[in-house]
């Protein structure tokens, strides 16, 4: 009797698991294949100032443009954070890939010759990357605690979505033709949104909250642990989606590389940064999220300082900056390792859609700076100085602050 008993146990366990995996895989392609599509413009933003197709674009114009899908994405993450935990997972990702789709094809047939509609299809294009404020907490609630980290971690992983884009979308538009990349996309998220709504679950025992969205939020908002992690992610993500936005433009400016060899040197900073979020995760399980955070943020202080001198791009300048990528991704996966510790699970929606705004915004500003600060200087390096002692600070307040935070939480856990 007790055999069967154990045995019928590891199974149903066994299932479970399984069943939590297949939730995590589904969840990290529609995070994939949503930046996929967030990051659409930036590739084309070089291309689009050389060739003069949508009128004669200045340093400032194209990282506005790169931009603005940003800006939207990210404050889009407090509401669609806040909606997640109401409506659950299963239901949010087939509608945010759904309604990307919208903007993918008004750019497709309409903007590709007009750098105002191409602003208007790069604001809507933002609802692609609230795509993050839906997976976290829906990852977060089929792993146990001592599990989350790494689970979020390969969640995370899916930002190399803009990868697929660096890698795809300068070549399908010039050898295939201006629709091409974004009708492809366009193709691939409507098959996403169908499978999402048929194979995704939300996990067991979920409760929906009933208090209303402003109550939830401002709640969420007071939260220590909230306003702590908006700055961590802010820095850790903010940085690498600024260079995986901008970078392009960096490097074609400053080193004078053709567009497609800034793309894909692009794509590998970003695959660095993607590979090392589990990564990230998976040590802040073991050994805690702080120490993880204050060593990733001690290389972006060294690799910024290094690469505000604009050094030879090889050997220098590539360790300078794949060290920031290595250490901007596993920071990114230890921050929301350390809000699923400290976070009840009912609220790590709307928290997660509050420091994933904040993450989204330090995104937004970097390049609009170094935009501005080129073009009355020539040089990129002031915009980076101020990366590293940004960084710095950020070090000072992990080593403070947060680390008082995460203790604190320890203590209040520990069994009476």
């Amino acid at each position: 009797m007790s055999r069967t008993s154990v045995g019928g146990s590891g199974t149903t366990a066994a299932r479970t698991d399984a069943r939590a995996y297949l939730m995590l895989a589904m969840a990290t392609l529609g995070f994939a294949l949503n930046f996929w599509a967030w990051a659409l413009l930036s590739p084309l933003g070089p291309l689009f100032r050389e060739q003069g197709t949508v009128g004669e674009l200045t340093e400032s114009d194209v990282a506005l443009m790169v931009a603005v899908p940003v800006i939207v994405g990210s404050l889009g993450r407090i509401v669609v954070g806040a909606l997640t935990d109401r409506y659950g997972g299963r239901v949010m990702f087939p509608l945010v890939s759904a309604a990307t789709i919208v903007p993918i094809l008004f750019i497709a047939f309409f903007a590709l010759d007009s750098f105002t509609l191409l602003l208007v299809g790069g604001f809507f294009l933002g609802i692609a990357g609230t795509a993050f404020a839906v997976g976290v907490p829906f990852v977060n609630a089929w792993f146990p605690p001592e599990r989350r980290g790494l689970a979020v971690g390969i969640f995370g992983a899916g930002m190399g979505g803009t990868a697929i884009s660096a890698l795809t979308t300068v070549t399908l538009y010039t050898e295939v033709g201006e629709k091409a990349p974004f009708l492809i996309t366009a193709t691939v998220l409507a098959v996403y949104a169908v499978a999402a709504w048929l194979v995704m679950r939300d996990a067991p025992g979920r409760t929906a909250p009933t208090t209303s969205l402003m109550t939830r939020l401002a709640a969420n908002a007071r939260l220590p642990i909230t306003w702590q992690a908006c700055i961590l992610y802010a820095v850790a993500f903010g940085g690498y989606v600024a260079f995986s936005v901008y970078l392009p433009a960096y490097l074609k400016t400053a080193y004078e590389l053709t567009p497609a060899d800034a793309a894909n040197r692009m794509a590998g900073f970003v695959v660095v940064a993607v590979l090392m979020r589990p990564v990230g995760g998976w040590l802040s399980d073991r050994f805690g999220p702080v120490p993880v955070l204050a060593g990733g943020y001690a290389v972006v202080v060294v690799g910024a300082g290094v690469a505000a001198t604009t050094p030879l791009l090889a050997p220098v300048g590539t360790f300078a900056f794949l060290g920031m990528a290595a250490a901007l991704g596993s920071g990114s996966g230890a921050t929301f390792a350390l809000v699923a510790r400290v976070t009840d699970p009912s609220r790590v929606g709307g928290v997660t859609g509050l420091v994933g705004a904040a993450g989204g915004l330090g995104g937004f500003v970097p390049p609009l700076i170094m935009g501005y600060v080129y073009g009355r200087t020539d040089s990129y390096g002031i915009g980076l100085a101020l990366l590293s002692v940004t960084a710095a600070l950020t070090l000072v307040l992990t080593l403070t602050v947060v680390r008082r935070t995460a203790a604190t939480h320890a203590a209040d856990t520990l069994p009476a």
